[in-house]
């Protein structure tokens, strides 16, 4: 039976094999009956088996698994010529990684996968912004995705029109973000993301409500006001200091 892999060690991704014949022993290494680095595409869920075969041997060989950089535990009677890994569940965190195996004593002679795992946009949801008029809002959807996502935004069901200088569109592999400058009182409404791929889409809402400018005081008219005031009291008192003096 194939060998999980342990706790410690993330569990997930494909293997494919690379193959080095060690001149000297013409030793070969191969996984799933595959003799070169490739890579593997499956999809989120499934378990998969790695299995690692020495080929050309005279001799017990012992054989190492890695994930990335990281060695994975084996357990006795799963070393010696044949090694099974067992990647289950395979996740997004799994995507890009490199499972190897190698002949413990020459590292050189490996076999090496990249696992690539597919999966579809994860987006959903909704928020409520209130921004005052001539203040800029920026709405951002954050989103994985394998393959890369497309996104497109709405304004209340209807395709968004984009005006330059007012909106401004940003997207790479995991966020999208729409910019909106000096928003107006006709950019209330609710905006919509949509992120799609050949695997499904995802859609997030923003509700944006445009409020009344707040009206502001100039800060340099109110110091000036109590300037005034403060000197007016102290001179009022200056002058009625005969008064205050004969009270006392």
């Amino acid at each position: 039976m194939p060998q999980r892999l342990s706790p410690a060690v993330p569990c997930g991704a494909i293997l494919a094999v690379s193959f080095l014949a060690c001149v000297a022993t013409g030793l070969e290494l191969s996984v799933n009956n595959h003799a070169a680095d490739f890579t593997l595409s499956t999809e989120v869920g499934p378990a998969i088996s790695l299995s690692c075969l020495v080929h050309n041997s005279s001799q017990a060989e012992e054989l190492l698994w890695y994930r990335g950089d990281g060695q994975v535990g084996l357990k006795d009677g799963n070393k010696v010529n044949i090694s099974n890994i067992c990647i289950s569940p395979v996740n997004e965190s799994d995507n890009g990684v490199t499972f190897t195996c190698r002949l413990a004593r020459d590292k050189s002679v490996q076999v090496s996968v990249i696992l690539d795992v597919q999966f579809p946009p994860r987006l959903s949801g909704e928020e409520t912004l209130h921004v005052e008029e001539d203040q800029d809002v920026t709405l951002t959807c954050n989103s994985k995705s394998n393959p890369q996502a497309q996104s497109t935004w709405y304004k209340d069901n209807h395709d968004l029109t984009l005006q330059q200088g007012h909106h401004e569109l940003y997207q790479t592999s995991e966020i999208f973000r729409l910019s909106i400058r000096k928003v107006q009182k006709s950019d209330n409404g609710t905006y919509t993301c949509v992120v799609q791929s050949s695997l499904g889409k995802g859609t997030r809402d923003f509700h944006l409500t445009v409020e009344d400018k707040k009206p502001v005081f100039p800060k340099e008219a109110v110091i000036a006001a109590a300037v005034v005031v403060i000197i007016t009291i102290f001179f009022g008192i200056v002058a009625r200091k005969d008064k205050f003096f004969k009270v006392w």
